[in-house]
C-alpha cells in the first residue's frame, strides 16, 4: 500500500512540473513572438527614415524641383490632390522596384509659395499604414 501511494504522489508531481513547463514554455514563445514583430517594426521604420531623409535631400539640392527629384530619387513624378508629386516604390529589401513588386511607397507632394518649396514626405506599406511623414522646406 505505501508503494502505490509514493507512484501516486510521484505522479501528480510529474504532472505539475509539466504544467508549469508547458506555462513557461507559453510565456517564453509570447515574448519571442512580441520581439521578433517589434524588430520587424523597428527595422521598417528605420529604413523608412533613411529613404524619406533621402528625399529630403534630393528635394532640397534640386530647389524643389519635382522632375529633377524623380530623376535623382528613381522615382516617377505626377501629380497628387492637384499638386506636383514624387512617388517611388520599395520592395521587402528596400530596393528601388515597381509599383507591382513594392511593399513600401515613398510620397514627395510639392507645394511653392513665393520662393519657398514646401515638400511634405510620408512612406507607407502598402496596406496603408505610414511609417514616418515630415516637411522639408527649400528656397528656389
Amino acid at each position: 500500500m505505501n508503494t502505490r501511494s509514493r507512484s501516486t504522489l510521484f505522479l501528480i508531481e510529474q504532472l505539475i512540473v509539466v504544467a508549469v513547463f508547458s506555462l513557461c514554455a507559453a510565456a517564453c514563445i509570447r515574448i519571442l513572438t512580441d520581439a521578433y514583430f517589434t524588430a520587424n517594426n523597428t527595422r521598417d521604420i528605420s529604413n523608412a527614415l533613411l529613404v524619406a531623409e533621402s528625399g529630403a535631400e534630393s528635394y532640397k539640392a534640386t530647389a524643389g524641383d519635382i522632375i529633377k527629384t524623380a530623376a535623382l530619387m528613381d522615382g516617377v513624378s505626377g501629380n497628387v490632390g492637384g499638386s506636383p508629386a514624387v512617388v517611388v516604390y520599395y520592395d521587402n529589401q528596400w530596393q528601388v522596384c515597381g509599383e507591382d513588386l513594392a511593399s513600401y511607397r515613398l510620397c514627395l507632394v510639392s507645394e511653392t509659395t513665393a520662393s519657398l518649396h514646401t515638400g511634405e514626405i510620408s512612406v507607407e506599406k502598402l496596406t496603408g499604414e505610414q511609417l514616418i511623414a515630415f516637411t522639408v522646406v527649400t528656397h528656389g
